[in-house]
């Protein structure tokens, strides 16, 4: 089944860095389609100009579009993750030469933005113990990648 809507993400220039990024870091990453500039384009010949890819089945398309447009945190994409394993894994991955931010957020090295959140982060912050839904809440704002454990043991009270 083909998606109806598709991230469409503008890079200045950097999608075939972008691509081999994505690839190393997810591993259910695939590249289903690249175009690449002929001879006599305004970049040289051989340079992709647009990519299709998917993520854990999520499809994108891509466009090395030029510097007009820049990623913002207006648009972000979300990895849920079981454990704390892989979120160490994506946001170590995703930081190298990118940045981190508050919350489970950071931009990746092209300044797309990501947030790397434990599964379970719902529960906490909305759980049936409105005091430990608060102490969650409240640790979780002290922190950049989020830490499972420590969440859990403010939702806990210990």
């Amino acid at each position: 089944m083909t998606q109806k809507i598709t991230p469409f993400l503008w890079f200045d220039n950097q999608l075939e860095q972008a691509l081999a990024l994505y690839e190393s870091v997810f591993p259910d990453f695939q590249t289903t389609g690249v175009q690449r500039y002929g001879e006599g384009a305004p970049v040289p010949a051989g340079e992709i100009i647009t990519a299709t890819f998917t993520i854990n089945g999520q499809e994108f398309s891509a466009l090395n579009g030029g510097p007009m447009f820049k990623f913002n945190e207006a648009v972000s994409f979300q990895i849920l993750c079981d454990t704390q394993e892989e979120i160490d894994h994506y946001w170590h991955k995703l930081t190298e030469g990118g940045e981190e931010s508050m919350c489970g957020w950071l931009k990746d090295p092209f300044g797309l933005s990501w947030q790397v959140v434990p599964s379970i982060l719902a529960d906490l912050l909305a759980g049936p113990d409105p005091a430990g839904a608060q102490r969650a809440t409240q640790a979780m704002l002290q922190m950049k990648k989020l830490d499972i454990a420590a969440l859990q043991a403010a939702y806990n009270g210990d």
